[in-house]
């Protein structure tokens, strides 16, 4: 019987491994979108582009934490294309027209980690984050429970954003 002292988060255990090197050693943004494209819907792979793609964050700061990544495996900004620059951008503008309508966020946070010291968890690949936002969003959970609480689950988050990003 779950422990009414206690609030569990048992999905953090896969991302606190990963940091500390337990993953499979592959790259994650270069696995997902190699995968047979049937697997897009259950590795909440939202779009394919020509040279990007668009993901849930398996790992969310709020619900509808997308990512934006190339398919080409580059960890420095300045080696992006035009092209990967523009897709990457058209996605971000996607993405915040699909949230406002099914979410209503109040903001965004748009941005990248560039470098492990910057925070990127993934610094080799570079990927942009589009964090959706509410006024109140934050509160004690994260500082004195040591976990975030979401108020959805990500397949329900998959549900209703993959409408908005119909096949390319």
């Amino acid at each position: 019987m779950p422990d009414p002292e206690r609030l569990w988060s048992p999905w953090r255990m896969e991302y606190i491994r990963r940091g500390e090197g337990e993953g499979d050693g592959g790259c994650v943004f270069c696995d997902l979108p190699a995968a047979d494209p049937d697997q897009d819907e259950a590795n909440h792979l939202l779009a394919r582009g020509e040279v990007s793609f668009v993901l849930l964050n398996a790992f969310p700061y709020n619900p509808g934490h997308l990512m934006a990544a190339p398919y080409r495996h580059v960890g420095d900004f300045e080696e992006l294309t035009a092209e990967e620059l523009a897709e990457l951008m058209a996605f971000a503008g996607r993405a915040i027209r699909a949230m406002r309508e099914e979410s209503g966020p109040h903001g965004f946070n748009l941005g990248m980690n560039l470098g492990q010291v910057a925070g990127a968890g993934i610094a080799d690949h570079l990927h942009l984050h589009l964090v959706p936002r509410w006024g109140g969003d934050t509160n004690f959970m994260p500082v004195v429970g040591q976990t975030k609480v979401l108020p959805e689950l990500l397949a329900e988050t998959d549900r209703r954003l993959r409408r908005h990003f119909p096949e390319q």
